[in-house]
């Protein structure tokens, strides 16, 4: 049983014998990591609005603690005091259970990402603590990576069965235009998460990490050079798009629809909502320091490896919640069908087409092809391919224009 429980998990700490002291270890890192996951959302919040008010040169929050730190948590308390309601129309049942349908796999994801470790010299992050070796996460299962695509759908369900309970229209229409939003880019995503899992040789979590760690120097093992940076971009916009952040918050746009899925919550529920969207930002941005950016792997320079693990992967994962938050500072909203556009008719093709390049280049490595003429014949390919759509695009719009003028 406990080999079982290894190779499904893939934590070094329960191949042996599981005793109590197992069991206080894999509920004292669950408690961690679900604090650590708390407490990063509160932070979240928090530097998201003191960032933007420097950006926008304004105070931001100052009142409420030293340096507005306290605000958050005010915010938090306010939400728990307010009232709360369930729709006269609405499926009860259903209408209490979508808020948890979109914060609990925040949660589930963040744990299969490694947020520490020494994963110099093949060590691949294992640590020991109280006598027992293990990693810094609370499961490594030989599927992580799906596990996360698996998550990140389920979220879709929350929004759609949040807007459909809510027994209201506004709502209604918000939580399908929310959910085609994210469908639409959660297929960009998958295909650049395909191009990581094809260079790294593995679905695991941790194996990716180990992947990327075999040099520090000039950062040469990282998949976004390895796999050509035009996945990195993809993926980066997908979840900018999934996570419903700006440019592409149309699931919030007020002057568009009343409020989006969630016009009907108030109270905790809509407090889970708030919650789960800053702790999306968390987890996604935790997904790409680990699939692009080498995860906890950097050099250590002095003191404990694993140390060095978690310093580096805070450093990382800052860069990336600042980048979201530049992003909400500097760039305006899209339009709707410019949302869509994007995702259908660019990021798609574009994601399949270096998926199928890459997949080319390591068929050449096993057949000794020559790598020159392998990017020769994928450069045309694509350019053919470039051609034909933008045929299939131009011929659509003539079409959409005749049948528009024989309708009018």
């Amino acid at each position: 049983m406990p080999t079982v429980l290894a190779s499904y998990l893939g934590d070094p700490l329960l191949g042996g014998d599981i005793d109590l002291a197992v069991v206080l270890i894999v509920v004292l890192k669950t408690v961690i990591a679900f604090t650590l996951l708390l407490v990063s959302v509160l932070f979240m919040v928090w530097f998201e609005r003191k960032v933007i008010g420097d950006l926008q040169n304004r105070l931001g929050p100052n009142r409420a603690g030293p340096f507005g730190l306290f605000q958050t948590v005010a915010d938090g308390l306010k939400f728990f005091m307010k009232e709360d309601q369930v729709p006269e129309r609405a499926d009860r049942t259903v209408f209490r259970l979508a808020p948890y349908l979109t914060a609990v796999p925040a949660f589930l994801t963040f744990l299969v990402i490694p947020i520490g470790g020494d994963f110099t010299d093949d060590k691949r992050g294992v640590i020991r603590i109280f006598g027992h070796d293990t990693l810094m996460q609370l499961a490594d299962p030989p599927i992580g990576v799906l596990v996360v695509l698996a998550c990140s759908s389920i979220a879709v369900y929350g929004i759609m069965l949040a807007g459909w309970s809510s027994g209201s229209k506004y709502p209604l229409l918000g939580s399908v235009r929310a959910s085609a939003q994210m469908v639409s880019y959660e297929a960009a995503l998958g295909l650049t998460v395909v191009a990581v899992v094809l260079v790294s040789g593995t679905l695991s979590t941790n194996g990716i990490v180990a992947s990327q760690s075999a040099t520090w120097w000039p950062f040469v093992d990282w998949n976004i050079v390895v796999t050509g940076i035009i996945p990195f971009i993809i993926f980066l916009i997908a979840a900018t798009a999934e996570l419903n952040r700006p440019p592409f918050d149309l699931v919030e746009a007020e002057q568009e629809l009343v409020g989006g899925f969630n016009t009907e919550y108030a109270s905790f529920r809509f407090a889970l909502f708030f919650l789960a969207e800053f702790m999306n930002t968390v987890t996604m941005s935790a997904i790409m320091v680990t699939l692009f950016l080498g995860g906890p792997s950097g050099p250590v320079l002095i003191g404990p490896g694993w140390l060095w693990g978690t310093i580096w992967f805070t450093v990382k994962l800052f860069a990336f919640l600042f980048m979201f938050v530049w992003f909400r500072a500097t760039l305006p909203r899209v339009r709707y069908d410019q949302l869509m556009d994007l995702g259908w008719k660019v990021l798609i093709p574009l994601a399949l087409g270096w998926l199928l390049l890459l997949a080319a280049f390591r068929v050449g490595d096993d057949e000794d092809w020559n790598p020159f003429v392998v990017a020769a014949v994928g450069i045309a390919a694509f350019a053919v391919c470039y051609l034909l759509l933008s045929m299939a695009l131009r011929a659509a719009k003539r079409t959409r224009a005749l049948e528009g003028e024989v309708g009018a």
